[in-house]
């Protein structure tokens, strides 16, 4: 299996920082944050990976080279401009396209089993499965609706074309999922630079295909201000969450 990790951001929110380096290097606990998604991934086996890259990009090019002293194989898809999540996705085409892959946003740390949300996603045979988690902001990030099977029955403001499973739950994104490369053929006619959560899940959703929803509740933190950053680091330092996967 493959991946991608996100890391073309501009990192707005984390200025002044982000004037001279790209957010993926900006430090939480003494690691790039980019190195915790490839850790993560590494643990599980997943050692082919492409990472786009826009601002600074070349800055991280150099620190993580081909990915060998981590002990994986990097490759690297550089957009002259930013493409946003589904425009980033389509770029990478060539390189993800022959099976199912793993997608991991830069800016957050996650303590998810990546084999059990693998499991998750085969079993219901979905189109993508999104690792979700419930949160009192959900609604002021994006939510979405999730049945009793585990299948997302709203996505923003798209829902299904069937009847949910029993009761319902409203979950927010993790930025972790899996994805079969089905989820091009939902691309071909969009815009050069498009999201994957506004424009591609749900034209998905609309035409019956399955998207998932693994829910999670294990630690996870967004990284994209330096308040949250020290919320991170301090979680970390008290032993109040780990990372099993140092």
């Amino acid at each position: 299996m493959k991946a991608m990790v996100l890391a073309a951001g501009r990192g707005t929110r984390l200025k002044p920082i982000t004037d001279s380096r790209p957010k993926a290097l900006v430090e939480v606990a003494g690691r790039p944050m980019i190195e915790y998604a490839l850790l993560l991934l590494r643990h599980y086996r997943i050692e082919e990976i492409i990472i786009n890259l826009h601002h600074f990009g070349a800055q991280i090019e150099e620190w993580l080279g081909d990915g060998s002293r981590l002990g994986l194989k990097i490759v690297y898809s550089r957009e002259t401009e930013l493409l946003d999540t589904g425009g980033g996705l389509l770029k990478a085409r060539p390189f993800l396209q022959d099976e199912c892959f793993i997608v991991i946003n830069t800016d957050a740390l996650i303590d998810v089993n990546l084999a059990d949300v693998i499991g998750f996603h085969r079993e219901r045979k979905a189109a993508a499965t999104l690792v979700l988690r419930p949160d009192e902001n959900a609604e002021q990030y994006g939510s979405m609706d999730v049945d009793e099977r585990g299948r997302i029955c709203r996505f923003l403001k798209t829902r299904a074309p069937f009847t949910p499973a029993g009761a319902t739950r409203t979950l927010m994104f993790t930025g972790v999922q899996v994805i079969e490369p089905a989820v091009f053929d939902f691309m071909s006619d969009a815009a050069r630079k498009f999201s994957t959560t506004r424009a591609t899940y749900p034209k998905m959703l609309s035409a019956g295909a399955l998207l998932a929803g693994f829910s999670f509740q294990g630690f996870w933190q967004d990284l994209g201000t330096v308040e949250r950053i020290r919320a991170a680091e301090a979680t970390l330092a008290a032993g109040r969450a780990a990372l099993h996967y140092l």
